[in-house]
């Protein structure tokens, strides 16, 4: 088929060509051999009069006309997927598909074990394909890539460009060994926090600073940050043995006391609450497989919110027990 005499069959190859930037890996992905990808960039490159992508030192490189297209092919491909490829509804208990969530490590642990639990009960055949995040300097190109089908992140890195919803709110805390001195003085005071060693998170994919070290700047707070991770979940790890505070989501931090010896303390300090929130394509608000995940992921979070009730009234009381003397 042409449009405007260009083979709209090209328009794939364009895209893989300029995803992967090797004329081999390209072909790989759209199920070409080598000889007719190279083809169809010859023919594309004619079709444009520009090489689109120029050799430099051993690896291929857009041209500045391929920076131009890249995401105006990448958005009328997405487009012709969601409205062809699209079901006009959903069983999930007849369905291979994949979905592919873009989630941070804190992410999986808390939430992805009840959205999977959900889905279980559901289907046997659908699957989950969860991967690190990408970048967030710009969030949407993830999506408009087809990349992931949802993002699950802060509110704050979320696009304009597409929807969100939020999907529970968290607050901050002080996390710190057993053995501390905090531990054991049971407080821990603004200055006592400032003047502290500090286990500092910060994911490699966020070009942002997190929400806690935005708030830590914008007071104007300097901490001394001993040890710096890309890991939300090893940041408990890394108070054990010393006086470091980690400041943490509340519900990672109440994980991590089911299976290491350390206290939560309260932040001595008003710091924002988190809104963890899940995006997707603007395109594929409708798409009836997404609206599933979706719906799946907030009864997910009311599961996860009664999981966590129960465990701390549970605690609750067991510590209740314990405090009272013996024989009453």
């Amino acid at each position: 088929m042409r449009f405007n005499k260009l083979d709209l069959n090209l328009l794939v190859a364009l895209d893989a060509l300029f995803t992967e930037c090797s004329i081999s890996k390209a072909a790989a992905r759209v199920h070409l051999s080598q000889s007719a990808m190279s083809n169809a960039l010859a023919r594309l490159r004619a079709h444009f009069d520009d090489e689109l992508l120029v050799k430099v030192g051993r690896t291929l490189e857009l041209t500045p006309r391929a920076r131009a297209l890249k995401e105006p092919v990448r958005d009328v491909l997405l487009r012709i997927d969601t409205a062809i490829a699209a079901q006009p509804r959903f069983d999930p208990s007849r369905s291979d598909r994949t979905f592919q969530l873009l989630v941070s490590d804190y992410t999986t642990v808390t939430l992805m074990p009840h959205l999977l639990a959900l889905a279980r009960q559901q289907s046997r055949t659908v699957r989950f394909l969860l991967s690190p995040l990408p970048h967030l300097d710009q969030p949407q190109r993830a999506l408009g890539r087809g990349e992931a089908d949802l993002l699950v992140i802060p509110r704050n890195y979320c696009s304009p460009d597409h929807p969100i919803e939020t999907l529970f709110e968290e607050e901050y805390v002080c996390m710190v060994w057993n053995g501390s001195r905090f531990a054991r003085a049971g407080t821990l005071g603004y200055e006592e926090y400032v003047a502290a060693d500090h286990v500092e998170v910060q994911p490699a994919s966020i070009g942002q600073p997190t929400l806690e070290s935005w708030f830590m700047k914008r007071r104007g707070i300097e901490r001394r940050i001993e040890v710096c991770t890309f890991s939300f979940v090893a940041a408990p790890f890394l108070v054990l043995g010393t006086d470091r505070v980690a400041t943490v989501q509340r519900r990672l931090a109440r994980m991590a006391q089911q299976f290491l010896p350390v206290t939560v303390l309260p932040a001595p300090l008003p710091l924002p609450r988190m809104e963890q929130s899940m995006q997707w394509h603007k395109y594929r608000t409708h798409d009836p497989a997404l609206v599933w995940l979706r719906t799946l992921l907030h009864q997910a979070v009311v599961q996860m919110e009664a999981q966590q009730q129960q465990a701390a009234a549970l605690a609750g009381g067991e510590a209740e027990a314990a405090s009272r003397p013996t024989g009453s």
